[in-house]
């Protein structure tokens, strides 16, 4: 039961229960819709990118408590920031949910996203995670209009 604990964290549901961001963008100059296959999670994010800085984001769709907490806490994080210092965070997410224990992520630098670290020892969560974080990847390079994890 500790395992489940420490996934499901205070913050994780506090963001799944009242998510940040959570709704549509009418002015959105990108979005793209994300879906996992394996579990059926889909969210649409929409991005006002200006000048290379995200104006505003926000999110939509339905998903499991990883997921939607995970799209929430990354809206939070990433208002306001440029499209590189969005995509290092990126890498910083990704390898905190992918590594065992977030051992090579530093949990300091990572504020409220730390609280996702036990992800990485539940391996079929980790697309849960990450599937806000893979759409706004794909949104940054506005090169698709969907991604899937598979």
């Amino acid at each position: 039961m500790s395992d489940l604990r420490s996934l499901y964290q205070e913050i994780i549901l506090d963001h799944n229960k009242n998510p940040r961001n959570f709704g549509v963008l009418d002015d959105a100059n990108r979005v793209i819709e994300g879906y996992n296959p394996l579990c059926g999670d889909r969210y649409t994010i929409y991005l006002k990118l200006e000048d290379d800085v995200i104006q505003e984001i926000k999110f939509s769709g339905v998903g499991c408590a990883i997921s939607k907490a995970s799209a929430s806490v990354m809206t939070t994080v990433l208002k306001g920031k440029t499209v590189p210092e969005a995509e290092a965070w990126f890498e910083k997410f990704h390898a905190l949910v992918t590594h065992p224990s977030g051992e090579d992520a530093d949990g300091a630098s990572l504020g409220k996203l730390a609280a996702f670290a036990g992800v990485s020892e539940f391996p079929a969560r980790v697309k849960c995670a990450t599937l806000a974080w893979h759409s706004l990847k794909g949104a940054l390079r506005s090169s698709a209009t969907s991604v899937s994890t598979e």
